[in-house]
């Protein structure tokens, strides 16, 4: 009897013709359609979509299987990438001299009715216009489910890509949540910190509602008087404009003091960061909006529709699909994909033969039982006693007597 011999895992050729993942029904081409209606809109808007433009018949769970395993397999590329930059800490290339880096987060909506936050990191070059203005161009994101302790590790691959260490200038622009300057620190400490402009705005409104009351025309002028000052003028004037708020004559004089005090020392703590006439003298931003819109395009306009609810383990993979459609990457990152998916194809053991059972032990065999032979009923003609005539006949006699 002969044997076959043994074989490594690799593509059948028609597979490799056909242009097929082992195990796959789809073309690359077709995988890649599907993936990418899935990044784009709800999975069960895909399938009509799909078969509309390109005549694929498939499921809304296929769609969010076949999406999901490709976010999957990106997230795994993008995880050994970071670990590879923390191991060997490799030269990352140049880019742009002067960028913009924000990060900023978003909440989702989890199964079970719970919301949790998303953080998303935004990289631009700041480049001079033709109208003499800089602006922040060619954007791009990293974002993931995790929290402020992890998040700086998990968007270091996108800082080294695009070479932010070796920028000349680097402004960090964010609000004031205090995980946004540890992300600063540990990821871009030489970087000239912005607090978001309108968000100071915000504080600014907060203790002048607190003093002047909601919607009054002193709390109106007050802000609009301050926010001109901050802008472009000096902000210790704007410090000891607060500070000489008259929370006396306010009708809640004690919750005004105590409000006063907070957004003075908020400012205080902040003051190198709100020298927004030196920022636009050096033509920085000293807005966030770069990441405040990657919430919105990236995340929400995805994650945040009507129904939705999103397993945990589920996020991480359509976020890292939205950060490469959204940043114009996605032909780069549909050729990583298919590379990892192949590679988890092939790697695959092969499973074993199923064992072939021992023949069973033969059985002794068991005679069939012999019926007792019969007397006869009939003996030289004459039916004898146990003839089923004559035994009818004693039936019929014995009946009669009792009766």
């Amino acid at each position: 009897m002969g044997t076959a011999r043994a074989v490594a895992p690799g593509f059948p050729p028609l597979d490799r013709e056909l242009d097929l993942l082992p195990g796959s029904p789809w073309s690359n081409q077709a995988r890649e359609f599907i993936v990418r209606m899935g990044t784009e809109v709800p999975f069960e808007r895909g399938p009509g979509v799909l078969a509309l433009l390109t005549g694929l018949q498939v499921s809304a769970s296929t769609v969010r299987a076949v999406t999901e395993a490709a976010g999957l397999a990106l997230v795994a590329v993008e995880t050994a990438e970071q670990e590879h930059l923390m191991r060997t800490l490799p030269e990352a290339p140049v880019g742009a001299p002067v960028q913009q880096v924000s990060v900023d987060g978003a909440m989702v909506p989890l199964v079970g009715g719970v919301w949790r936050e998303v953080r998303t990191l935004a990289v631009g070059a700041i480049t001079p216009t033709a109208d003499g203005e800089r602006h922040t161009t060619a954007l791009s994101y990293r974002s993931r489910l995790t929290e402020a302790t992890s998040f700086a590790a998990a968007a270091l691959g996108e800082l080294h890509r695009r070479g932010t260490e070796h920028a000349t200038v680097v402004a960090a622009v964010a609000d004031g949540a205090g995980w946004c300057q540890q992300f600063f620190d540990e990821q871009v400490p030489g970087s000239i910190r912005i607090l978001d402009f309108p968000h100071a705005v915000e504080h600014l409104s907060t203790v002048a509602q607190a003093v002047f009351g909601s919607g009054t025309e002193a709390t109106s002028d007050w802000v609009g008087t301050q926010r001109h000052e901050l802008r472009t003028g000096d902000p210790d004037r704007v410090l000891a404009a607060i500070a000489a708020l008259p929370a006396a004559a306010a009708s809640d004089p004690a919750a005004a003091a105590r409000v006063r005090e907070r957004e003075l020392a908020y400012f205080t703590t902040r003051r190198p960061q709100i020298a927004y006439a030196a920022f636009g003298a050096a033509g920085l931003p000293i807005g966030s909006g770069a990441v405040e819109s990657a919430n919105k395009l990236v995340v929400e306009a995805r994650l945040k529709g009507a129904g939705m609810h999103w397993h945990p383990d589920h996020v991480d993979p359509l976020l890292a699909l939205r950060c490469a459609l959204c940043s114009h990457r996605w032909d780069e990152a549909w050729g990583t994909i298919t590379t990892q998916l192949s590679t988890l194809a092939t790697s695959r053991p092969t499973p074993p033969p199923p064992a072939i059972p021992p023949p069973a032990h033969a059985a002794t065999p068991v005679p069939p039982s012999v019926p007792p032979r019969r007397q006869p009923t009939i003996v030289n003609g004459r039916p004898t006693n146990d003839h089923p005539w004559k035994r009818g006949l004693a039936q019929r006699a014995t009946t009669t007597t009792m009766c």
